[in-house]
């Protein structure tokens, strides 16, 4: 039985509410009773739903009810970022069913950290096919082409096609995705928000956008790239940033400047985790320059959250542990130069989920890319086969 057009919309009903019965699909649809038994049973006969007990009775036998079907493959993902990766098989709905974590230095190059990637995968249990890998980089990402286009600090990666490289090990089709945006789809989905602004917070700064439920990638896939918009305050003595350009809100408040700010002070840090560490011990120092990178972000994203009005922003990423130090500078700044209306019932909040959040965003982009009408019937037809 061909899986088509109409039954992906039937089939996004269920992921997107969860079980269902037939006279709530009917409802929600629009269809017919016959048309929508027809696409029950395409969609139950591909194992993308499955039957389940219960369901309300209109009089006669009582509506069967159904599930989507989140373990009928599963998705390899990698959040790559500056200092290391977070790679995991998760199902359909993103949920991760099993993570590794491994340091890298992504200026290495793509083919270093993706050889890193691929033995990260190979130490993953076998779970259930493979529909996709999808993998998420801290740079800006031309979505379509799987390619990473000239990114501030990733040297090497430009113009890399990260989808052919896998292609003599899987057949798998290959999803690329900046880091921040995956980050603020997890958080979008999981909290059933619409509008949200993800902050990626650790060596570098990203931000992703996503609102009224759709990514804002921008024409370049650059859109969020705060790390290297000009500080609002900068100091006298004007501050290189990795980039290679001055003063951007990197080089004041991103993990790496912070390193340089405390070694010149006499404090030497060996990565990120070394501030966090620090912060959470009551160093004097460190609290004060954390909290003034707070302010610097929150300067950076008071403008954006004038114009696009979220309704949160998340913060992931080791520096986003140091917590209310950091937010407290963050919330500052943006109560006082974005607009009270968009402010009112503003969330500015930690992630809850951790370190799997780019792997959970990762997941649900690449579900949604195999499981849309273009694509889902030759999903069904040739499912790939991890390697």
């Amino acid at each position: 039985m061909e899986v088509g057009s109409h039954e992906s919309d039937i089939l996004a009903l269920f992921r997107e509410r969860g079980a269902l019965s037939r006279t709530d699909v009917m409802t929600l649809s629009g269809l017919s009773r016959s048309t929508v038994n027809h696409r029950l049973n395409a969609l139950t006969a591909a194992s993308l739903l499955t039957p389940i007990e219960g369901g309300e009775s209109t009089g006669g036998r009582p509506s069967s009810r159904f599930e989507f079907r989140a373990d009928r493959a599963a998705i390899l993902c990698a959040d790559i970022g500056a200092t290391g990766f977070t790679a995991a098989v998760c199902d359909l709905t993103g949920a991760a069913l099993a993570s590794v974590e491994r340091s890298i230095d992504v200026w290495e190059g793509p083919e270093a950290v993706l050889s890193a990637v691929l033995e990260a995968f190979s130490e993953l249990p076998d779970v259930a096919e493979i529909w996709a890998i999808a993998v998420g980089v801290p740079g800006p990402v031309e979505f379509a082409a799987h390619r990473v286009v000239n990114p501030p600090i990733m040297s090497g990666w430009d113009g890399f096609d990260i989808a052919e490289w896998f292609a003599p090990f899987s057949t798998a089709p290959v999803i690329v995705e900046n880091d921040a945006n995956a980050r603020a789809v997890a958080e979008a989905r999981v909290r059933r928000l619409d509008n949200v602004i993800g902050l990626k917070l650790g060596t570098g700064i990203g931000a992703g956008l996503v609102f009224n439920g759709q990514i804002i990638r921008g024409d370049k896939g650059a859109a969020g790239d705060i790390g290297h918009t000009r500080a609002v305050i900068t100091d006298p003595e004007p501050r290189e940033c990795r980039c290679g350009s001055f003063d951007c809100v990197e080089a004041y408040a991103g993990g790496w400047a912070l390193q340089r700010e405390l070694a010149a002070i006499g404090i030497r840090t060996s990565g990120v985790r070394d501030i966090v560490d620090l912060v959470a011990r009551g160093d004097i120092e460190t609290v004060r320059k954390v909290r003034a990178a707070g302010r610097v972000i929150g300067d950076a994203i008071a403008d954006l959250v004038s114009i696009l009005n979220p309704r949160a922003i998340a913060l992931s990423g080791l520096l986003a542990e140091c917590d209310e130090i950091l937010m407290a500078g963050i919330r500052e700044r943006i109560y006082q130069r974005a607009t009270p209306l968009v402010t009112r019932d503003l969330i500015v909040a930690r992630s809850t989920l951790g370190s799997l959040a780019g792997v959970i965003g990762l997941a649900l982009i690449a579900s949604d890319t195999v499981l849309e009408p273009s694509a889902l019937e030759s999903v069904i037809r040739r499912p790939a086969v991890r390697s």
